[in-house]
């Protein structure tokens, strides 16, 4: 067994549980190093005291799941079984506590596992494992930082199809044809580019409209790399800004590098919120940096821990997530810039490095 199961059998053993089961396939992932998508299928590691892990994989993943996984018990189930009589064969009977991940869980999951398993008590696994994702491990980082030149190197790509006329779903297709080239899984979200007055929806969808001088050219995008997933956001100038949106734009970047500055371990996440807000409401714009600051990072694109102004959960080494202040002005435009960050023993460490400072295209 490797260290995170040999945690999750001591969180076993300290709350008295009879048994877990892990059916998320980041957390299999997490936990044994088998990356699966089983869609509709049955996959779960089920954690039961004094027997060893097992691996329950579709009959299709089995040859996979040998290779990669840790655990050596591997069982398999084809699409006309019930993966669930496996799980009544190994529990048994008498369970009184059982944990499961109630976020990942659906009800009609839950329903076909209580038939299978019959504990009096389901209780939720979803904390221990968020405090296990949460302190990345050195390896865990190179991973990120590797996921973080990906995506800067997609977005350099990019820009050089940028032009007068370019459409933003054309630069998306750019884009997301390099990241594959250049190794990354994939996106870790859909890739998004907005130009002109689009830049002041926070979550618009790129769509055909073409690039015009004058406008702010936004893009949000991330990949996936040996799991582990990249987020970035650069805006930039196409031609000449106006004097407005120009200072929008250094009032974004000057809550940015503050919010950085204000990460060290000790500090509350409100803390950081704050720090990045403080510039943008000294500027006027309060009302319209309409988000948190940032979110964790890791095996997911957004996860533990949320960085806003109402989170007074202290910082620790080892924790990464974003820092992405905006201001959005409707019928104007709007301004992202957004860094991905590694919380140090001493401060703070920023694993992305695409330049920041107001670039103008064409």
């Amino acid at each position: 067994m490797n260290d995170k199961i040999t945690r999750l059998y001591d969180e076993l053993k300290s709350q008295a549980w009879d048994g877990l089961l892990v059916t998320d396939p980041k957390h299999i992932y997490y936990l044994t190093g088998f990356a699966s998508d089983p869609h509709e299928r049955f996959l779960g590691l089920v954690l039961l005291r004094d027997q060893e892990p097992e691996l329950i994989v579709p009959a299709l993943d089995a040859e996979a799941a040998q290779a990669a996984s840790s655990v050596t018990r591997i069982s398999t189930h084809t699409d006309t079984d019930n993966p669930y009589d496996l799980l009544r064969q190994r529990t048994g009977t008498g369970v009184k506590t059982f944990a499961l991940e109630k976020e990942h869980v659906s009800v009609l999951r839950y329903e076909q596992l209580h038939t299978a398993i019959g504990a009096a008590q389901y209780v939720d696994l979803g904390p221990v494992l968020q405090e296990m994702r949460v302190r990345k491990t050195p390896e865990e980082v190179q991973r990120l930082k590797h996921a973080a030149r990906l995506v800067e190197d997609a977005l350099r790509h990019g820009l050089t199809h940028v032009r007068e006329g370019v459409t933003e779903v054309e630069l998306v297709a750019e884009i997301e044809y390099q990241m594959k080239k250049l190794g990354a899984d994939g996106p870790s979200f859909d890739t998004t580019v907005l130009s002109g007055p689009k830049t002041a929806l926070p979550h618009g969808v790129p769509g055909t409209r073409k690039l015009q001088h004058g406008d702010l050219l936004m893009f949000d995008m991330g990949v996936y790399s040996d799991g582990y997933a990249s987020d970035i956001t650069r805006t930039f100038a196409f031609g000449k800004l106006s004097t407005e949106l120009e200072t929008i734009y250094n009032t974004v970047l000057r809550s940015n590098e503050a919010g950085i500055a204000a990460i060290r371990p000790g500090v509350s996440c409100a803390s950081v919120d704050q720090a990045a807000r403080a510039v943008v409401e000294a500027a006027g714009y309060g009302p319209a940096f309409n988000h948190r600051v940032g979110h964790g990072l890791g095996m997911s694109v957004h996860e533990y821990p949320s960085v806003h102004g109402g989170n007074n959960d202290l910082l620790h080494e080892g924790f990464v997530f974003t820092i992405e202040p905006g201001i959005y002005v409707p019928g104007l435009g709007g301004v992202r810039i957004e860094d991905d960050v590694l919380v140090t023993s001493e401060g703070v460490e920023v694993l992305t490095s695409f330049p920041k400072e107001l670039t103008v295209l064409g």
